[in-house]
């Protein structure tokens, strides 16, 4: 069973920066891919960032290009977002998930229902 707490979730103006850490309490942090998603309300879940088991790739949604990165320390068992230039458009609770497995397709990691742990989200909230 692997257990994902998100933090680092809050208000901030727009234009503003925030960095969102997922902690996993997991024996081999390092067997699973990681990914973040998020849902503003009255919409579905979307995909957000993932990145490979080793860090060695990463996947932005193309709004997220540019603006946010995600990392890990498989040391600490956390992965990271830092988002920068935040939008009042990208309030939404924002969810870490994991995916067992070291051959993670790009395909697989943009989508949902692949994941196999989620933690229960942190707020953003960006004002204009």
């Amino acid at each position: 069973q692997v257990q994902l707490v998100e933090s680092g979730g809050r208000s901030v103006q727009a234009g503003g920066s925030l960095r969102l850490s997922c902690a996993a309490s997991v024996r081999t942090f390092s067997n699973y891919a990681m990914g973040w998603f998020r849902q503003a309300p009255g919409k579905e879940r979307e995909f957000v960032a993932a990145i490979t088991w080793n860090g060695a790739s990463t996947y932005y949604a193309d709004y997220a290009k540019g603006r946010f990165t995600i990392s890990r320390d498989n040391a600490k068992n956390t992965v990271y977002l830092q988002m920068n230039s935040l939008k009042p458009e990208d309030t939404a609770v924002y969810y870490c998930a994991a995916m067992l497995g070291t051959l993670t397709s790009a395909s697989r990691l943009r989508t949902t229902r692949e994941y196999n742990y989620w933690g229960q989200g942190t707020q953003v909230t960006v004002s204009s």
